[in-house]
């Protein structure tokens, strides 16, 4: 009876583990953030408002090439892991994470905003992967760049690590949802080309962040109202029918 108890208490504090690690994940928080935020369109942005915007890249100075893909971008994030193993145990230890922004807009329509703050917290979609290992070497351009980090795919007597490599870019056009507090400014206050005119400055709001994330269920336009209105409609034509 005691070793069922025992057994039964270990599989419950996994199970918490794996739970807690899933809801209050970095990835989980800012998709939860984006996802609850009301939407509100930049033209309709006033001065100290706090709300999600919806948004294509446009690239306002050189663009970045990603390490890993060499994809022109605005934005990047790297993320590569070793899998370490202690007896009958392994995880994965990460040995870089590196993320790195250039100057970039958001255009809605005809108007823009631009995120002007470090306080973010951000989700990118690691959509380009790779592995080393076990008979498989790691590319001359990611032994390039795991040198440039300190790294090596190679451990001990020369032996591969197991790698698994991840990255993640926001490219030109692509739609992003970020939550913040708005101001209008005049694009020269922020250095910024003057033909844009006005431009709705992106800052953190007080006690929380920037949120911002490509995932396409945070760049969802309807609101939880909105749909509720709709459920509703719905609701009086089924009874209208009878």
């Amino acid at each position: 009876m005691g070793q069922k108890i025992f057994i039964i208490l270990v599989i419950v504090v996994v199970c918490c583990i794996v739970l807690y690690g899933y809801f209050f994940s970095k990835k989980e928080i800012v998709k939860r953030k984006l996802k609850n935020a009301e939407h509100k369109k930049i033209a309709n942005f006033k001065d100290g408002e706090v709300s999600k915007i919806i948004g294509d890249i446009e690239f306002v100075e050189e663009p970045l090439i990603s390490p890993l893909s060499k994809r022109i971008c605005s934005f990047y994030y790297v993320l590569i892991e070793e899998k370490v193993s202690t007896g009958k145990n392994s995880r994965w230890k990460t040995l870089i994470e590196e993320e790195v922004s250039s100057k970039f807009l958001i255009k809605d329509d005809a108007n823009y905003a631009f995120i002007n703050d470090q306080n973010i917290k951000c989700y990118i979609v690691q959509d380009e992967r790779y592995s080393s290992g076990f008979l498989t070497d790691a590319t001359d351009h990611l032994e390039k760049y795991l040198i440039k980090k300190g790294e090596k795919s190679e451990g001990f007597l020369g032996f591969n690590k197991t790698l698994r490599y991840k990255e993640g870019v926001l490219e030109r056009g692509e739609k992003i949802a970020v939550f913040g507090k708005g101001q209008w400014k005049e694009a020269a206050l922020l250095n910024l080309p003057k033909k844009y005119d006005k431009i709705l400055e992106i800052t953190a709001s007080e006690g929380s962040a920037i949120y911002l994330s490509d995932d396409p269920k945070t760049t969802l336009k309807k609101t939880k109202k909105y749909n509720s209105v709709k459920r509703k409609s719905r609701h009086k034509e089924r009874y209208s029918r009878h």
